[in-house]
Protein backbone atom coordinates (compact mmCIF):
# COMPACT_ATOMS: atom_id res chain seq x y z
CA UNK A 1 0.00 0.00 0.00
CA UNK A 2 1.73 3.16 -0.79
CA UNK A 3 1.77 6.48 1.39
CA UNK A 4 -0.71 9.25 -0.04
CA UNK A 5 0.92 11.99 -1.41
CA UNK A 6 0.70 14.26 1.30
CA UNK A 7 2.82 12.96 3.56
CA UNK A 8 6.24 14.03 1.83
CA UNK A 9 8.38 12.63 -0.90
CA UNK A 10 9.77 9.40 -1.01
CA UNK A 11 12.71 8.65 0.53
CA UNK A 12 16.37 9.68 -1.04
CA UNK A 13 13.99 12.64 -2.92
CA UNK A 14 14.29 16.07 -1.29
CA UNK A 15 12.20 18.96 -2.78
CA UNK A 16 12.81 22.59 -2.64
CA UNK A 17 10.08 23.21 -0.03
CA UNK A 18 12.10 20.78 2.46
CA UNK A 19 14.20 23.99 3.22
CA UNK A 20 13.69 27.43 5.45
CA UNK A 21 16.20 29.81 3.48
CA UNK A 22 17.23 32.91 5.40
CA UNK A 23 19.05 35.79 3.22
CA UNK A 24 21.91 37.94 4.57
CA UNK A 25 23.74 40.98 3.39
CA UNK A 26 26.72 42.22 4.86
CA UNK A 27 28.16 45.85 4.02
CA UNK A 28 31.51 46.32 3.42
CA UNK A 29 32.32 48.01 6.26
CA UNK A 30 31.79 44.47 8.47
CA UNK A 31 35.30 42.94 8.63
CA UNK A 32 35.93 39.87 6.99
CA UNK A 33 36.46 38.02 10.36
CA UNK A 34 33.03 39.53 11.89
CA UNK A 35 31.06 38.13 8.74
CA UNK A 36 32.88 34.31 9.69
CA UNK A 37 31.82 34.19 13.31
CA UNK A 38 28.20 35.38 12.85
CA UNK A 39 28.04 32.61 10.39
CA UNK A 40 30.13 30.07 12.56
CA UNK A 41 27.23 30.98 15.13
CA UNK A 42 24.18 30.43 13.53
CA UNK A 43 25.72 26.75 12.18
CA UNK A 44 26.50 25.43 15.41
CA UNK A 45 23.57 27.12 17.02
CA UNK A 46 21.11 27.71 14.65
CA UNK A 47 21.38 24.24 13.01
CA UNK A 48 21.62 26.46 9.03
CA UNK A 49 24.18 25.89 6.39
CA UNK A 50 25.82 27.82 4.04
CA UNK A 51 23.86 27.51 0.60
CA UNK A 52 25.37 30.43 -1.34
CA UNK A 53 27.90 33.39 -0.70
CA UNK A 54 28.14 36.29 -3.45
CA UNK A 55 30.96 39.02 -3.21
CA UNK A 56 30.07 42.39 -4.89
CA UNK A 57 32.67 44.85 -6.32
CA UNK A 58 31.70 47.29 -4.12
CA UNK A 59 33.03 44.84 -0.95
CA UNK A 60 29.91 44.17 -0.13
CA UNK A 61 28.24 40.19 0.88
CA UNK A 62 24.74 38.41 0.18
CA UNK A 63 24.59 35.18 2.34
CA UNK A 64 22.16 32.79 1.87
CA UNK A 65 22.09 30.23 4.70
CA UNK A 66 19.89 26.67 4.56
CA UNK A 67 18.03 25.08 7.24
CA UNK A 68 16.28 21.73 6.99
CA UNK A 69 12.36 21.83 8.36
CA UNK A 70 11.63 18.75 10.35
CA UNK A 71 8.09 17.98 10.06
CA UNK A 72 6.33 15.65 11.75
CA UNK A 73 4.50 12.69 11.03
CA UNK A 74 1.48 11.29 12.27
CA UNK A 75 1.56 8.45 13.88
CA UNK A 76 -1.80 6.06 14.84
Amino acid sequence: MSRPSTWGTPRGEVSVADYEFWRLVFPRTVARAAVREVLTDQAEYGGWELDRVRLFADGSRKVVLRRRIIRAIRTF
